[in-house]
């Protein structure tokens, strides 16, 4: 039996040196080790034994099998550390190598110039105020001043949603969300309300059926045309420069009165007449006036008390003018080659 028990040590470490895999490194433990393994067989075989030959043979057992764990833990860590070897030579990297260029990405200018407006107003002591794309005939129209056999909702040819009757619909103003905010907000209100609005124009230089407007609202106590004036004045001169001239022109909005129109002085000729202005000097840019009483009195403001002014702007056309761009199509192409000039 010690023959036996010295044959499989000197067999063990034979396959041992010869073992390349982790696998098989395994294979061998169950082998020699495991419960039918070949030194368990032996194992079994003690009860033949003499007593005086057990302890002699047991000791020299427990021998064979420390020698054997020892190399296999041996060869265990021989072969990891050559498997990570391996492996970080195969994923070696050459730093002197130069990187990979990242690109970095930039603001649309849509984006750009309504976060500079956005700023502006926030420096006069405006809010932000939002509201919902989708919302009631009540809140777009009829609140406003347009009932519903007003002709100036002709122009607007609006999206309404099917199902409801034609009193639910796609938003053709954020003026909708200047009347949420009164309903629900005493005076003193002073907030603009960029967003989405939408209209079924047809797609070309400078219609689309999906624009942005900035819309604009003071209410308290004592506010005039003159204050109107003079923050359309500070918005202008801080986007497009002190030089910029504003030019006031009576209109009529129904949710306005008085109404006005407001052009600026021409970004290509500075107002002597080209023709990106038609000679005229001046560009239209907006539409303004002061808060119709019948408006305050739809969302309980006493119009007695408190007055008012408000304005609309087209943020594409504003971005037009700022970046000299001639087709509002560009703004939405999504043409990076477009897109990085800015």
């Amino acid at each position: 039996m010690k023959e036996q028990l010295e044959k499989i040590e000197a067999l063990a470490k034979q396959e041992l040196e010869s073992c390349t895999e982790i696998k098989a490194l395994d294979d061998l433990r169950i082998k020699f080790l495991g419960k039918k393994g070949e030194l368990t067989a032996i194992l079994k075989q003690m009860g033949q034994l003499s007593a005086e030959e057990r302890p002699v043979i047991g000791q020299l057992a427990n021998k064979v099998r420390a020698d054997i764990e020892e190399a296999l833990g041996s060869k265990l860590a021989s072969l990891k550390a050559n498997a990570q070897a391996a492996k970080l030579a195969e994923e070696k990297i050459d730093i002197t190598l130069p990187g990979k260029h990242a690109p970095f990405g930039k603001l649309h200018p849509l984006t750009k110039v309504e976060n500079e407006i956005r700023e502006i107003f926030i420096g006069m002591g405006f809010n932000i105020a939002d509201g919902p794309e989708i919302d009631d005939d009540y809140h777009v129209f009829e609140a406003l001043n347009l009932p519903p056999d007003h002709p100036a909702r002709d122009t607007q040819d609006t999206f309404y949603i099917e199902g409801t009757n034609e009193s639910v619909l796609l938003r053709t103003q954020t003026s909708s969300v200047q009347v949420h905010v009164m309903e629900n907000q005493k005076p003193p209100i002073r907030i603009i309300s960029p967003g989405r609005v939408f209209r079924s124009d047809a797609v070309d230089a400078t219609h689309s059926p999906l624009f942005h407007q900035i819309e604009g609202l003071v209410v308290d106590k004592g506010i005039t045309m003159s204050d109107l004036k003079g923050t359309l004045e500070m918005l202008m001169k801080k986007l497009y420069g002190s030089d910029c001239k504003l030019r006031f022109r009576p209109h009529h909005f129904p949710f306005t009165e008085p109404s006005c129109e407001v052009d600026i002085s021409c970004f290509n000729c500075g107002g002597k007449g080209c023709s990106m202005c038609k000679d005229e000097g001046y560009i239209e840019l907006l539409g303004a006036g002061m808060v119709h009483p019948k408006v305050l009195e739809n969302c309980g403001i006493d119009p007695e008390e408190y007055s008012g002014f408000a304005f609309g702007l087209g943020l594409e056309r504003m971005v037009m003018g700022r970046f000299d761009i001639n087709d509002l199509r560009l703004l939405y192409e999504n043409d990076v080659r477009f897109l990085e000039q800015f």
